[in-house]
């Protein structure tokens, strides 16, 4: 799910962003950078983000002052401009979802989180994404960059205008990243591909080499310095999702549900909901024949998935109990409603019954007397009990 945002810098410009969210808890929150001359809707940005999300990490991606949707003029969005719009970022993000632990940067967006890193206090983790060592690099890209003058003017760049001066060429001199990865205190993961055309692998062994450990490099084989490649950007999600974990720690944000417990909250959706158990997350929904988006399982499909995996849970343990031969379960169900029997004798009225039916496939050499008994617990597994039970549900307002 995506939110859009924006928040001020330390200009006081207004920087937009896209904010996406985990379909249920977050596990994690990232921060982002994009590439020189790019914006949050960049291939890398958007793609690696949103695969991010689905493994349960909130990840904010926003364009750097003076691109995109963002106010501010790109005259003033130099490197130093940069690492400064990370820090309100991340700042945005703690008085929102959370405070970043994960710092990812996409080629000089790369070099930006390494330099950001040490002033954002809860960052545990840097990633770069076809990164440079050395933010110099970027003047190759600008077609007349030794001629500037005070003056902003108009240059090319990959044969688009832009307007820079000679404080954006200042701001790239003298970054010395080899100390600050020397001092970094974080995990560092660099992802770089040995095909890159833009900048070259030998970038990233200089990253690594000046890192001290935990550090790691993954090589993305086949990949393009831009990462155009839905398949290569999902892979970047995934290693970056897997990689990361150790590193965490108490830095993610979970409000834990407690167990023997459920939460279920609403969405900007219409009808999605999250539902939360310990630990554990899924989306309900409608399908779209109803008004719904169709992204999750319907209340009643939930309640039908309650009893049937209870049913099976029971057999199987009565079932090892009690030596019987049962080798798997299926059950499958349906809810619907049904004319009540004494319909005639309801003064007229046809009354209706609400019905589960529930047909339960047995697999193993179980013999008709073993089938039967089977069939007996069924009727006995502890969900089962409780809806054909006296229940009563108790609802009051929280405070």
């Amino acid at each position: 799910m995506k939110r859009d945002v924006t928040f001020p810098n330390a200009q006081g410009d207004q920087l937009a962003g896209a904010l996406d969210l985990p379909p249920g808890r977050i596990r994690a929150v990232a921060l982002f950078a994009h590439c020189f001359t790019c914006t949050a809707q960049s291939h890398a940005a958007r793609r690696v983000s949103l695969a991010l999300a689905e493994q349960g990490i909130a990840t904010l991606r926003f364009d750097f002052t003076g691109l995109g949707a963002s106010e501010g003029a790109f005259a003033d969005s130099h490197f130093s401009a940069n690492v400064d719009d990370l820090v309100a970022a991340a700042e945005f993000l703690s008085g929102d979802v959370g405070a970043p632990a994960i710092l990812i940067g996409h080629s000089l967006g790369g070099a930006a989180v390494i330099a950001a890193a040490e002033r954002i206090e809860s960052a545990r983790a840097v990633v770069t994404i076809a990164a440079p060592f050395d933010p110099r690099h970027v003047l190759h890209l600008i077609k007349g960059a030794d001629d500037l003058e005070d003056e902003p003017r108009d240059v090319s760049i990959g044969g688009r205008p832009f307007r820079i001066g000679r404080a954006f060429l200042a701001s790239v001199e003298g970054q010395d990243q080899a100390d600050r990865l020397a001092r970094l205190k974080r995990a560092l993961l660099v992802l770089h591909s040995a095909t890159d055309a833009t900048v070259s692998v030998e970038n990233a062994r200089a990253i690594f080499e000046a890192a001290k450990h935990p550090k790691s490099f993954v090589a993305l084989d086949g990949a393009d310095h831009l990462l155009t490649d839905a398949d290569q950007a999902s892979y970047v999600a995934q290693i970056i999702a897997a990689w990361v974990q150790p590193f965490l720690g108490a830095a993610m944000p979970v409000d834990a549900v407690p167990e023997g417990h459920v939460r279920v909250s609403s969405t900007e959706a219409k009808f999605v909901q999250i539902v939360e158990s310990a630990g554990h997350s899924l989306l309900a929904d409608e399908p779209v024949a109803n008004g719904g988006s169709d992204l999750g399982p319907t209340p009643y499909d939930l309640l039908l998935a309650a009893l049937g995996s209870c049913t099976a849970m029971t057999l199987r343990l009565v079932a090892e109990r009690e030596g019987i031969p049962l080798e798997g379960v299926e059950v499958t169900l349906h809810h619907g409603r049904r004319h009540a029997d004494d319909c005639a004798a309801a003064a007229g009225k046809c009354a209706q019954i609400e019905v589960i039916e529930r047909v339960v496939t047995l697999e193993g050499d179980l013999t008709p007397a073993q089938r039967e008994r089977m069939l007996e617990i069924a009727d006995k597994c502890p969900v089962h009990r409780t809806l054909t039970g006296d229940l009563r549900i108790e609802t009051q307002l929280a405070d």
